[in-house]
């Protein structure tokens, strides 16, 4: 077994003056249909798309998702862009253009595709109830990567979006509470 981290000193570590007004903004992925990847973060997970740029002479687009009030998304463009640096933990979803059109799967999730070992390894949301949020997720034929109950770790899931990333469903609670039967029938052990 590899040695352990000793986290007391990262526990204990003073953020730098000049980090202060640092936020983890988004993270980027690749998408090969912005439509289906917009319904499926929009409409399934409950985001709001809070700003999308277009650059055809790229041949790329832009979407950013992100849970926020969504009275407060300006109007403007630039205002919409200017809001969506400040909010924490947007998804950047990144359209090469002309990938809609091709076959099978186009990126790497990085949960060993291919045959190689992962680097990427999921997104995480946090809900009120996993079991509920699941129930809902399969009713609207989300593809689950581990249900609620599978697996060694209960009371969380994992659903893919359209391109195969996994998405971890987690409940705010700590720790998490479990139900004896999950929505994929799969019975607490």
């Amino acid at each position: 077994m590899a040695d352990l981290v000793d986290v007391n000193a990262y526990y204990n570590t003073t953020q730098p003056d000049e980090c202060r007004d640092f936020i983890m903004q988004q993270t980027m992925i690749r998408v090969k249909d912005p439509r289906r990847s917009l319904d499926f973060y929009c409409k399934v997970l409950g985001m709001h798309l809070i700003h999308a740029k277009h650059f055809p002479q790229w041949k790329f687009s832009l979407y950013f998702v992100g849970y926020c009030n969504k009275s407060c998304i300006p109007e403007g463009d630039e205002e919409k862009a200017r809001f969506c640096r400040t909010v924490p933990g947007c998804i950047e979803l990144t359209h090469n253009h002309g990938t809609e059109t091709q076959e099978g799967q186009v990126y790497n999730t990085g949960n060993s595709d291919g045959g190689i070992q992962g680097g990427f390894g999921h997104i995480g949301i946090t809900v009120p109830d996993v079991y509920a949020a699941c129930e809902r997720f399969h009713k609207l034929g989300v593809e689950f990567k581990k249900s609620p109950n599978g697996g060694g770790m209960k009371g969380l899931a994992f659903v893919k979006d359209p391109d195969g990333y996994w998405i971890e469903i987690l409940t705010i609670r700590y720790p998490s509470v479990t139900q004896k039967v999950d929505c994929l029938g799969v019975e607490l052990e």
